[in-house]
């Protein structure tokens, strides 16, 4: 663009450079702030898409929205002409808007096909949008048909036609059975995009009556099916010749050529080579569709270059070549071959692309100051050459009024030297064969005083020695120049470190501290000046200044990177950790603080690179370590076996890489390929140091060696083995261990013992020899000589007799050492009698002890367990009838003949018997012994009511225990009364016969509660207790007679007197202390407290301990006398009830030296324990 620029130096040498007037247009503002306040002519905002395809059961809706300033009014034509919507009342133009509501209720949908075109005018200029087309969307059915069974040989091609009605829009097309299940589809078998279906070739599977084509529309969202179509499939080799012929005659027989294998050949398209043509940005489908037997595969590439890799795919088994997003590039020849074992096929497809017109540049907005001159361009491209067609106010140029201030060439409209009211809206159209794209492009001709749109006071922050830019945008009619002030004094010249670019803004090349600080830009035209202040805050750079190290971490231990960085100490920092330049692995090992970067449990795959990014709004700085992983080493090489011995040999063998980590030790193992294959045994270790290892073998094995290096790190893999190094037979060297004899029936004895390994053995024919015998009984040792065998099972034993048991390995080349003898036992049997002299000695109403004569050890017949007592309750004492109830059992282990039997109920029959047991399981029970509970405590009565509560007087009724665990001797109640302040009064007892159920309690006193404690008991005591409290009635006669003292006139004079007499003393009191010094009897005071003065409770204000919770604990905080009377409060106050004696003291200016005893304080505590109501008058002396 050019611009004039103009230099001005003002006095003072102040320099000011101002951004010169533009010849072209000014850029259309973003800001809705400045547009609406500007005059501006219609623009389409928002338009229906140009073919537009109704659902004819839905009303129509045609989107027509526009802006503009004033807001614009709106018109349709319809096929060319006006369209007067106000004259259908099926037609509602909505407010403010252009869009068409087209109610088709009862009407048919094709009444409103047509050609649609919105026009948007106010006084400034015409907008238009497109041709919309609007067409019913169609959903023919399908045309009666009849079809007769194809009949095909197997092995030829077949294509079952779809042909479906022609539909707005097209439909998609699919293939299903009766039970609307998808055909399936394969290289074989295959839907064409036409839909019809293509078989290669036929098998007699393909055989059925139920090929159905269907049709789906989308738009209406409706399933049409055509009639199915059966097939039939022969195999013309089974039947005979006659029938052969038959159907050679049948016009029903498609395919009549031979069903053999055969090379490929087309079906889709035909022939060696066709055309087609595609649209720059569709997309392109090319199709090849091949016969043969075996079933050909499909592939493509193109002739004139590669394929389009990103934008194609593969469909329906590469039968199809999917291109998107078509491009010019993508015109040539294609080629599929299809191919099977007995040859190739080959079809060019020559597909030429060509375009609907496509924008290179739209026209855009232009505002443009008086006498300006602008330039409107619309350049587009095309295949062939779109036409384009000029119009302004939606009025072909040609057409319209003549304006020599307008100048059209081809796609460039001119304006000079503009006048203002020539606003209006020019129309580009170019169109050829294959489509059309129309523009609008308002010219608004404005005198606009200068606007700065860039916000005011925006901060702008940039790091040290990096450029700034501080944004000026201004908007003006005609353009503003743009003036930089820098403190709102120092003028910036447009040079170093200043550039002032065309849009305004100010770019500062190297940024420094110093430039920091207020800027102020001022644009202007001749129609006035506007000024913006922005700032500018110049940080200090972000720098690692403890750099991440190079490391070398052993495999699975821990790896830590610093990074401690220094920043700015406005800016917000953020870490981040990147590994070979990506980010770091998801895994929990990898452990990110503020500074530093943890992996624990390191293994290879953290080898790397690893990279500390410090990121804050405006910069960034970095720093690298690599990270090196320690590894196991490598194993050892070059086995060899020297000095071959009977029974040892010499290893030797090379060392493997350390891996920078030196080796500890060398382990050596052994396989033994004759008794355990594949099974590799530690023997030997060496130190790290060693490369040579004296090996003690065992005889008879087939050895083969290998070494495992050791390091910090681990173990390295194994070397190769090495040779295979045999040793001769010989007997065996140990005998068979975990000798045992036990028996698992009555009559026998099962000998066991753990079998020696194949490397034990020693040589070939390995057995064991048993022996055993009855201990303590002479007689010859019996043997058995077994092999392959753990154990040995020994018949016809005496019951649970020990034994002495031995086995000894023997082999083909001898036998082992001695064995040793070990003592077992044959099986048990069942004991055969129950303990005798079974007593019961009854301790008390819950525990008994039970003694009994121990069994014979030979009627145990077996190992002594332990004895097992089963007893259960038969019933109660007070009840005649049985009441059985579960048995319960306890069990004594070893040879005890007592025990003791807890948790009994008091009072109760209860019968036991006892049995013996051993590992075989229990004997008989001893006969059934009977014994008795004595009585106990009573459990609690059933329950404690009351009613009938009265003024001085309530009836208590109350229910027997459930247990009564004994004979009731009768029941025990407590009362007392409970004052206002919780506190427990005098306790009342009474005792009542066992057969009362019901007492009524008589001279209580008036509304006063009382707590009830009442149990049971028996001759062994009483039982739990359970508690009730009531409250009784106040008299009504005496409520009527109750003062409220605190509304009397004469009290609330006493009380203010009292107070006032109070106040004078404290001043008499302290005047009399600073004109005669301390006073001794405070400090007295506190030196001697009486221990007997009860403070009251800081948390409940109240004196005594009384909870009505505590129901189990009647007497607690009781502060009653034995004697069950309450003292009252003395109405009388001396201060000799204070002192020690009668004569207190008195000091030379009066004051009192006596000390206080407390003694009053303790009388007032216990008159507290009164029940009676409490006074305000008691309260106010006891103040005094």
């Amino acid at each position: 663009m050019d611009r004039k620029w103009k230099w001005v130096l003002s006095s003072g040498a102040l320099l000011v450079i101002f951004l010169g007037r533009m010849t072209t247009a000014l850029e259309v503002p973003l800001d809705p702030k400045v547009l609406e306040g500007l005059p501006q002519p219609p623009t389409i905002t928002h338009q229906s898409p140009k073919d537009f395809i109704i659902d004819p059961r839905e009303n129509i809706l045609i989107y027509c929205e526009a802006k503009g300033k004033p807001h614009p009014s709106f018109s349709w034509t319809r096929n060319g002409t006006h369209f007067d919507v106000e004259k259908d009342s099926k037609v509602l133009m909505k407010p403010s808007s252009g869009t068409l509501v087209i109610d088709i209720s009862g009407e048919k949908a094709e009444a409103y096909e047509g050609i649609y075109q919105c026009t948007a005018r106010n006084e400034h200029g015409t907008a238009v949008s497109n041709n919309i087309i609007i067409r019913q969307s169609r959903s023919p059915l399908w045309s009666k048909e009849r079809k007769e069974a194809i009949m095909v040989q197997v092995g030829v091609s077949l294509v079952l036609q779809c042909r479906p009605p022609a539909g707005l829009p097209p439909p998609i097309i699919f293939w299903m059975d009766n039970n609307f299940q998808r055909l399936p589809q394969n290289t074989r078998v295959s839907q064409a995009l036409n839909g019809d279906l293509y078989f290669s070739n036929v098998l007699l599977d393909d055989t059925r009556n139920d090929y159905i084509c269907y049709a789906r529309f989308p738009h209406t969202q409706t399933i049409q099916q055509k009639q199915p179509i059966t097939v039939k499939v022969l195999d013309m080799d089974a039947i005979n010749e006659t029938v052969a012929a038959m159907y050679n005659y049948t016009n029903n027989l498609f395919v009549d050529s031979p069903s053999g294998e055969r090379r490929p050949s087309f079906m889709a398209p035909l022939g060696r080579s066709s055309t087609q043509m595609a649209l720059r940005g569709g997309v392109l489908e090319l199709e090849c569709i091949a016969e043969g037997l075996p079933t050909p595969e499909v592939s493509w590439y193109k002739e004139s270059g590669d394929l389009p890799s990103s934008r194609m795919s593969f469909h329906n088994f590469q039968k199809t070549l999917k291109i998107a997003d078509v491009m010019e590039a993508d015109a040539g020849d294609y080629r599929c071959t299809a191919k099977n074992s007995l040859g190739s096929a080959h079809h060019t497809i020559k597909v030429n692309v060509k375009a609907a017109p496509f924008w290179i540049s739209a026209p855009r907005n232009l505002i443009l100051a008086p006498k300006e001159t602008g330039i409107l361009t619309c350049r587009v491209s095309g295949d062939p050459k779109p036409q384009i067609v000029w119009s302004v106010n939606g009025v072909p140029v040609e057409d319209s009024p003549k304006d020599m201030s307008r100048k059209v060439e081809d796609d460039t409209v001119i304006l000079s030297d503009v006048q203002t009211g020539s606003s209006a809206v020019y129309q580009c159209n170019a169109s050829n064969e294959f489509g059309y794209l129309l523009a609008n492009a308002f010219v608004n001709v404005l005198a606009e005083a200068p606007r700065v749109l860039t916000p005011p006071n925006n901060v702008y922050q940039v790091i040290t020695n990096n450029p700034a830019f501080l944004d000026c945008a201004s908007f003006g009619s005609p353009i503003p120049t743009i003036t930089w002030f820098k403190d709102s004094q120092t003028s910036i010249l447009n040079k170093d470190p200043y550039v002032i670019h065309n849009n305004g803004t100010l770019e500062i090349n190297v940024a420094q501290s110093l430039n920091s600080g207020k800027y102020t830009c001022i644009a202007s035209n001749n129609l006035g000046t506007k000024e913006n202040h922005v700032y500018l805050e110049v940080k200090e750079p972000t720098r690692i200044l403890a750099q991440p190290e190079y490391m070398v971490v052993q495999r699975n231990r821990k790896a830590v990177f610093e990074c401690k960085v220094k920043h700015d100490p406005t800016l917000i920092p953020t870490m981040n950790w990147l590994k070979d330049n990506g980010e770091l692995p998801d895994d929990e090992r990898f452990l990110v603080d503020t500074d530093s970067l943890t992996i624990n449990d390191v293994t290879e795959e953290d080898e790397g690179t690893y990279t500390c990014v410090m990121n804050t709004t405006l910069d960034q700085d970095s720093a690298s370590a690599m990270l090196t992983v320690v590894e196991e080493p490598d194993p050892p090489t070059d086995l060899e076996l020297t000095d071959q011995r009977e029974r040892s040999v010499q290893l030797t063998w090379i060392p493997g890489d350390e891996h920078n980590s030196p080796t500890q030790k060398f382990l050596v193992q052994y396989e033994d390929l004759l008794h355990q294959a594949g099974v590799w045994h530690n023997l030997t270790e060496e130190e790290g140091t060693k490369t040579t290892a004296h090996l003690d073998l065992s005889p008879y094995a087939y050895y083969s060696f290998r070494v495992l290096a050791l390091n910090h790190v681990g173990y390295s893999q194994p070397s190769q083995p090495s040779r295979q190094y045999r040793t001769n037979p010989a007997a065996p060297d140990v005998n068979p261990t975990d000798v045992q004899g036990v028996g698992t029936e009555h009559n026998n004895l099962v000998i066991s013992w753990k079998e020696l390994t194949g490397l034990q053995s020693n040589g070939p024919g390995l057995q064991y020899k048993v022996n055993w015998r009855q201990k303590d009984v002479e007689e010859d040792w019996s043997s058995e000589t077994v092999a392959n065998a753990s154990k040995y099972v020994v018949s016809g034993t005496p019951t649970f007799v020990p034994y002495e048991v031995k086995v000894q390995a023997v082999n083909e080349y001898g036998n082992g050492p001695a064995p040793e003898a070990v003592v077992g036992y044959s099986g048990e049997d069942v004991p055969m009698s129950a303990p005798e002299s079974v007593q019961v000695l009854v301790q008390n109403g819950t525990l008994a002890e039970v003694h009994w004569e121990p069994v014979l050890t030979s009627m145990v017949r077996g190992r002594l367990q332990g004895y097992k007592v089963s007893y259960w309750r038969e019933r109660s004492l007070h009840q005649a009838e049985a009441q059985q109830e579960e048995q319960q059992v306890l069990a004594f282990s070893g040879n005890r003949t007592d025990g003791r039997l807890p948790g009994l109920k008091p009072y109760s029959l209860y019968t036991l018997n006892i049995r013996v047991v051993n590992g075989k399981g229990e004997g008989p029970p001893s006969p059934n012994h009977n014994f008795e509970t004595p009585e106990g405590v009573p459990g609690p009565p059933s329950f404690l009511r009351i009613k009938n509560t009265n003024m001085d007087s309530l009836t208590l009724e109350w229910g027997p225990p459930q247990d009564n665990n004994g004979r009731l001797t009768g029941y025990t109640l407590k009362y007392q009364p409970v004052n206002n302040s919780n506190e427990l009064g005098p306790v009342e007892e009474m005792t009542f016969p066992a057969n009362e159920t019901t007492i009524t309690l008589a001279d209580l006193k008036y509304s006063t509660r009382y707590k009830f404690y009442f149990n049971a008991k028996t001759i062994k005591g009483s039982g739990p207790t359970i508690t009730e409290e009531a409250i009784t009635i106040m008299d009504e006669a005496m409520k009527s007679n109750q003062v409220d003292l605190a509304t009397q006139g004469w009290f609330i004079g006493l009380m203010c007197a009292i107070a006032l007499l109070i106040l004078v003393l404290l001043i008499i009191c302290f005047i009399k202390r600073n004109k005669g010094g301390k006073y001794p009897v405070k400090e007295k005071e506190d030196a001697h407290q009486d221990p007997e003065i009860q403070p009251m409770k800081d948390d409940d204000g109240t004196f005594g301990e009384y909870s009505d919770t505590e129901d189990h604990k009647p007497l607690k905080g009781s502060r009653t006398p034995s004697n069950g009377t309450v003292k009252r409060d003395d109405s009388d106050d001396s201060l000799v009830d204070y002192g020690e004696g009668g004569d207190g003291q008195f000091n030379e200016d009066g004051s009192f030296i006596g000390q206080y005893s407390g003694k009053k304080e303790k009388d007032t505590h216990e008159g507290n324990e009164s029940s009676e109501a409490p006074s305000p008058v008691n309260a106010m002396n006891s103040f005094v």
